[in-house]
């Protein structure tokens, strides 16, 4: 079982503030996000300026794009996305024209889908999952589960590469041990941390101390 990756996730108002948060940590995570709030604020400058930071890091684009697939994903791949994300509502012909634009489309998996779904998702060619406690989820007092483990392992076991991602802390990641996962993806606890760069180095020395290295 490979050492899961860790992500943040940067879902800032501004540009400035974004890159200031990534500056600081770019360096330990192992792929850098332009959020959705990041993206819609400021565009693909946002992706534009991350790839030019981090030339060789993987950067993405999380536009939850549901339509003008082909568009979207033509739009952040010119600006040095690597990978874009899809909301799960989104039809598979809007997936399918995605696709060919950049290099992989991750599904983000909110509210109602289905293992038929997800096996439709495999069909085109689609291998990566996003599992999401969505931020307002865990406002109204939602939190990470066994319900929500069992539907990381059917998805990891139907062959999808699955990140992860909604509220999780360093404590959060015992929960997921022995469970195969992707990426860990963290925003506001890394990024509103007190020291930024020590909250990263925590998740990745966890990450390491349950998965190894």
């Amino acid at each position: 079982m490979a050492k899961p990756n860790l992500q943040v996730a940067l879902d800032n108002n501004t540009l400035e503030s974004a890159l200031g948060d990534i500056r600081a940590v770019g360096n330990i995570v192992d792929i850098v996000e332009a959020g959705t709030i990041l993206i819609l604020q400021e565009g693909t400058i946002a992706v534009r300026a991350l790839r030019a930071l981090f030339p060789d890091k993987v950067v993405i684009a999380d536009t939850k794009c549901a339509d003008a697939g082909s568009t979207v994903a033509k739009n952040m791949a010119d600006a040095g996305a690597d990978w874009m994300t899809c909301i799960c509502s989104a039809t598979i012909p809007t997936i399918q024209a995605a696709q060919k634009q950049v290099k992989e489309i991750q599904i983000e998996l909110y509210g109602n889908w289905t293992k038929e779904d997800a096996q439709s998702w495999l069909d085109i060619g689609v291998t990566q999952a996003i599992y999401h406690q969505s931020r307002d989820a865990l406002l109204s007092g939602g939190s990470w589960g066994e319900k929500d483990l069992a539907k990381v392992k059917m998805l990891v076991d139907m062959g999808f590469r699955v990140s992860v991602t909604g509220g999780l802390s360093v404590d959060t990641l015992k929960l997921f041990a022995g469970v195969d996962v992707y990426t860990f993806i963290a925003g506001r606890a890394i990024t509103q941390a007190p020291d930024p760069a020590k909250a990263a180095t925590d998740f990745q020395n966890e990450i390491i101390r349950i998965w190894g290295k």
